[in-house]
């Protein structure tokens, strides 16, 4: 029985400014599992984005995709599907307003064209920006989450699929787009109630709007100095920044450490 469980977001949070893990933190990491608490990363990207991470960390329980792929030492626990005539339906749309789609499961992701803004989000989050292939990816392969890649106005994708999907903006140029009720506190419900984790203390680091049903839903949130400032008012206890100490401050304050 593990006596914590502590969920961890990605970017601003466990990464540092490079979209790395520090080794200190990795250290803290491996020192947790020591210490009988369970590490899980809590994240918006996908497990194919992530091997690096995971193999640095020796983290293998990941809620990725804002909650709709968990898994639990290293096997499938739980997966939300976006349907796949809403994808298309959506990626039409956004076609339309000549915005383009990238579509996205546990393996891989594919996006429909290129451009000026698709390039600034790309570049924003140090990842490599996924080849041409989208209605080919929705037709053979499972849909888990979709990003669109735009500067808003959010509203005229909300407010035309609030019926079927869940919105997160996290970036000045994207909006990470799952299946409707999909969030990281669903996620972690589902994690423990499928790894039988019921009654163990929960911690949650975070930054970002994606983090908030995740703070709202354990024991303990820590946002980090750098979050956004309403997300700090999920907080019980604000750490220093991601690029100084913040996950082992943290963490010390909670004596996991």
């Amino acid at each position: 029985m593990y006596k914590g469980i502590a969920f961890f977001d990605l970017d601003h949070t466990l990464y540092n400014e490079h979209t790395r893990v520090d080794p200190e933190v990795a250290d803290a990491m491996h020192q947790l599992k020591q210490n009988n608490v369970l590490p899980v990363i809590s994240t918006g990207r996908n497990l194919f984005e992530i091997p690096t991470t995971m193999k640095q960390t020796g983290i293998d329980t990941v809620v990725s995709a804002n909650g709709s792929y968990v898994v639990f030492e290293g096997k499938p626990v739980y997966k939300a599907l976006i349907d796949k005539q809403v994808a298309l339906d959506f990626i039409q749309f956004a076609k339309e307003n000549h915005e383009a789609t990238t579509v996205m499961n546990s393996v891989g992701a594919k996006i429909n064209f290129i451009n000026d803004i698709v390039r600034g989000n790309y570049n924003f989050i140090n990842s490599r920006m996924p080849n041409l292939g989208v209605e080919d990816f929705v037709n053979k392969q499972e849909v888990v989450m979709m990003l669109i890649n735009t500067k808003g106005p959010d509203e005229r994708y909300i407010d035309r699929f609030n019926d079927t999907l869940t919105f997160f903006r996290n970036t000045p140029f994207s909006m990470d787009i799952v299946h409707k009720g999909s969030s990281k506190k669903k996620g972690i419900q589902e994690l423990i109630a499928n790894a039988k984790l019921d009654g163990i203390p929960t911690y949650a680091f975070g930054d970002g709007n994606n983090d908030i049903p995740m703070l709202d839903f354990v024991d303990h949130p820590v946002v980090m100095e750098n979050g956004l400032d309403h997300v700090k008012t999920y907080a019980e206890f604000i750490t220093t920044k991601n690029t100084d100490h913040g996950i082992v401050n943290g963490l010390k304050h909670y004596g996991l450490l």
